[in-house]
Protein backbone atom coordinates (compact mmCIF):
# COMPACT_ATOMS: atom_id res chain seq x y z
CA UNK A 1 0.00 0.00 0.00
CA UNK A 2 3.06 2.21 0.01
CA UNK A 3 2.76 5.72 1.40
CA UNK A 4 -0.72 5.28 2.86
CA UNK A 5 0.36 2.07 4.55
CA UNK A 6 3.24 3.96 6.16
CA UNK A 7 1.11 6.94 7.15
CA UNK A 8 -1.40 4.59 8.77
CA UNK A 9 1.32 2.81 10.73
CA UNK A 10 2.53 3.73 14.19
CA UNK A 11 5.77 5.07 12.70
CA UNK A 12 3.75 7.22 10.31
CA UNK A 13 1.71 8.54 13.22
CA UNK A 14 4.88 9.57 15.07
CA UNK A 15 6.29 11.09 11.88
CA UNK A 16 3.18 13.23 11.36
CA UNK A 17 3.36 14.46 14.94
CA UNK A 18 7.08 15.23 14.67
CA UNK A 19 6.60 17.14 11.41
CA UNK A 20 3.86 19.16 13.12
CA UNK A 21 6.13 20.08 16.02
CA UNK A 22 8.89 21.11 13.58
CA UNK A 23 6.43 23.31 11.67
CA UNK A 24 5.26 24.93 14.92
CA UNK A 25 8.84 25.66 15.95
CA UNK A 26 9.57 27.13 12.51
CA UNK A 27 6.49 29.34 12.78
CA UNK A 28 7.70 30.72 16.11
CA UNK A 29 11.29 31.19 14.92
CA UNK A 30 10.37 32.80 11.59
CA UNK A 31 7.56 34.92 13.03
CA UNK A 32 5.51 37.54 11.20
CA UNK A 33 4.24 37.50 7.65
CA UNK A 34 3.23 34.06 6.47
CA UNK A 35 4.56 32.22 9.53
CA UNK A 36 0.99 31.73 10.75
CA UNK A 37 0.46 29.33 7.83
CA UNK A 38 3.28 27.15 9.18
CA UNK A 39 1.66 27.33 12.60
CA UNK A 40 -1.73 26.22 11.30
CA UNK A 41 -0.17 23.37 9.33
CA UNK A 42 1.81 22.39 12.41
CA UNK A 43 -1.34 22.24 14.52
CA UNK A 44 -3.08 20.10 11.87
CA UNK A 45 -0.15 17.67 11.66
CA UNK A 46 0.08 17.34 15.44
CA UNK A 47 -3.70 16.82 15.67
CA UNK A 48 -3.81 14.08 13.03
CA UNK A 49 -0.89 12.37 14.73
CA UNK A 50 -2.50 12.56 18.16
CA UNK A 51 -5.92 11.42 16.96
CA UNK A 52 -4.44 8.71 14.67
CA UNK A 53 -6.11 9.99 11.51
CA UNK A 54 -4.76 9.77 7.96
CA UNK A 55 -6.36 12.51 5.88
CA UNK A 56 -5.14 11.04 2.57
CA UNK A 57 -6.56 7.56 3.14
CA UNK A 58 -10.12 8.27 1.88
CA UNK A 59 -8.62 9.25 -1.48
CA UNK A 60 -7.50 5.61 -1.77
CA UNK A 61 -10.81 4.21 -0.48
CA UNK A 62 -9.34 3.38 2.91
CA UNK A 63 -10.74 4.27 6.33
CA UNK A 64 -9.80 7.56 7.96
CA UNK A 65 -8.66 6.04 11.27
CA UNK A 66 -5.11 4.71 11.42
CA UNK A 67 -6.24 1.77 13.58
CA UNK A 68 -8.63 0.66 10.83
CA UNK A 69 -5.94 1.07 8.15
CA UNK A 70 -3.53 -1.09 10.17
CA UNK A 71 -6.22 -3.73 10.64
CA UNK A 72 -7.01 -3.79 6.94
CA UNK A 73 -3.39 -3.89 5.76
CA UNK A 74 -2.36 -6.59 8.25
CA UNK A 75 -5.33 -8.87 7.47
CA UNK A 76 -4.34 -11.98 5.48
CA UNK A 77 -5.41 -11.95 1.84
CA UNK A 78 -8.12 -14.46 1.03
Amino acid sequence: MGVIGFLGSTAGRWTRSLVGVVLLVLAVVVGGGWAWVLGVLGVVFVAVGLFDVCLLAPLFRLPLKGRDIRARTSAPAS
